[in-house]
């Protein structure tokens, strides 16, 4: 399709809908799911993605591609793997990630769906054209009367070169055999990337951590520190991850978080390494509406913002968005010292707006709670509030009163549950209080980091914690901001605020 001032021309079109977020990355149109393949390579940071061309739904999955050089101005690049014809993933081309062979080659490492995992590799500098490998699927999946059927399962995967040996693990899919209590991974090795052998599960779960219902999908294995990361999603539940060692093989998580609760749409994710030294990585935030409105916006879902995960001193994750994010910002608005009493609410006239960034630094009370209300009316009859409870150790983003529209549905389990009406049959809620836990050391402040983008919310706290939401509001003047103490006395010793620019090639 040509392009306008090389803005792909879907852009235009779909510019004018009100809850199409402007600097967080999404297709030109129609339906993009997981991150896949992110890889960064000869200067560039790229983003490969589930696609349908065909339009805002799931289905024929094909792996779609943008760059960046700085993380904030993407371009669209044309689609990067399509299934078929006739090989091992006719029907799809399903999750996966990147790595680099041993021969320096970008490589991909994918699901193909029917028949396994399957590999594809690029010689260009952009990764614009890529080569499927002739004897895929390299790793078949298992059918009944094969030696591996019940002994693994071949699903999402993720592959690394270590020494002389390639791996690939891939995730347990629920209901499938073999049958297993939890999440589960499974190792394959292979010394050319044609033969594979199997090796054993990768690691045990603990339900301690995990529920006996929850599996491994999208898994991303990659060294942190000292340690080795093991981010994965379950399909009920979403993002989390497990921190560990890695020896022998097999991985021992020795702490277990989660990147998602009740409530919340951040599903599946990937990272890649860049020339810093940075972990990055995105995940795929689910529409929170009916499937009937993601089929008349004609576009559904969004990446995150690319976030930064590091182990902190104490061996937790640490999580940032990127520093350059900030050559978004215009229009800096600033206050400080602003006291608030028990039950005061104050409202900040000369900020507010749907595309925005708030940095706050506040001491919060003792006992009760305080936070920040976004996309409020002014009669406040729509609403968000990003709450924080020092007692209770919680941050909260409260959408009871974010949407009067009826097509809003924030699903608990199975995050993605709302384009899937097949899957609402009474054991899925609708729950609008999403609440993650969140500790501050005795006299330390509350650090809070919130970007508005239309109808995502991304909030960071205290290096420790990043909440995320989708929402709808209906009315065009449901943009004020408010700050409120409740329980006790709250001081704001500074807030700023400012507006962000739409990223080039979305408006």
């Amino acid at each position: 399709m040509q392009m306008i001032n090389n803005i792909h021309p879907d852009r235009i079109r779909l510019a004018a809908d009100s809850y199409r977020p402007a600097f967080h990355y999404l297709p030109p149109c129609n339906w993009m799911n997981d991150p896949n393949g992110t890889i960064y390579w000869k200067g560039r940071y790229h983003l490969f993605y589930q696609y349908n061309p065909d339009g805002p739904w799931h289905g024929n999955i094909h792996w779609g591609h943008a760059s960046s050089e700085n993380l904030v101005h993407w371009v669209d690049h044309p689609i990067s793997l399509i299934p078929g014809p006739e090989g091992p993933d006719r029907q799809q081309c399903y999750s996966g990630a990147a790595f680099v062979n041993k021969d320096g080659i970008p490589t991909h490492i994918y699901h193909g769906v029917p028949d396994g995992i399957c590999l594809a590799t690029s010689t260009d500098d952009l990764l614009l054209d890529w080569e499927k490998h002739p004897a895929n699927p390299v790793i078949p999946l298992p059918k009944e009367g094969d030696p591996g059927y019940g002994l693994y399962h071949v699903w999402d995967t993720c592959g690394w070169v270590d020494g002389d040996t390639y791996y690939s693990i891939s995730g347990n899919k629920p209901h499938t055999p073999p049958e297993t209590e939890g999440d589960v991974a499974f190792l394959f090795k292979s010394s050319d990337l044609v033969d594979w052998e199997y090796v054993h599960p990768f690691y045990e779960s603990d339900r301690r951590w995990t529920a006996a219902d929850e599996d491994c999908s999208c898994p991303d294995f990659f060294p942190l520190g000292d340690k080795h990361v093991l981010m994965f999603i379950s399909h009920n539940k979403g993002t989390q991850y497990y921190i560990g060692r890695y020896e022998g093989e097999k991985f021992y998580p020795e702490r277990h978080g989660r990147l998602n609760w009740p409530g919340g749409p951040s599903f599946a994710q990937e990272s890649l390494l860049d020339a810093k030294g940075r972990r990055i990585f995105w995940a795929w935030l689910c529409e929170s509406r009916t499937r009937e409105a993601q089929f008349s916006s004609g576009w559904s879902g969004v990446m995150s913002l690319p976030r930064v995960i590091s182990l902190a001193d104490d061996g937790t994750l640490r999580i940032d968005p990127v520093e350059e994010l900030p050559a978004l910002r215009q229009n800096h608005r600033q206050r400080r010292d602003l006291a608030l009493a028990d039950g005061a609410e104050q409202g900040l006239e000369e900020v507010a707006g749907d595309c925005l960034e708030l940095v706050l630094d506040i001491e919060p009370p003792g006992a009760g709670v305080c936070g920040i209300k976004v996309r409020c009316s002014p009669d406040g009859q729509e609403q968000t509030a990003i709450i924080f409870d020092a007692a209770n150790e919680t941050l909260t983003i409260d959408t009871t009163r974010s949407s009067l529209s009826p097509a809003v549905f924030q699903p608990w389990p199975i995050p993605q549950a709302a384009f899937h009406p097949e899957l609402l049959d009474g054991s899925v809620d609708d729950v609008r209080v999403q609440e993650a836990p969140l500790a501050l050391a005795p006299g330390e402040r509350l650090h809070l980091r919130i970007f508005l983008d239309c109808s995502v919310i991304e909030v960071f706290a205290n290096g420790c914690q990043c909440l995320t939401q989708r929402i709808y509001p209906t009315r065009s003047d449901s943009l004020g901001i408010a700050l409120f103490s409740r329980g006790g006395r709250s001081l704001v010793k500074s807030l700023d605020a400012w507006d962000l620019a739409a990223i080039n090639g979305y408006l």
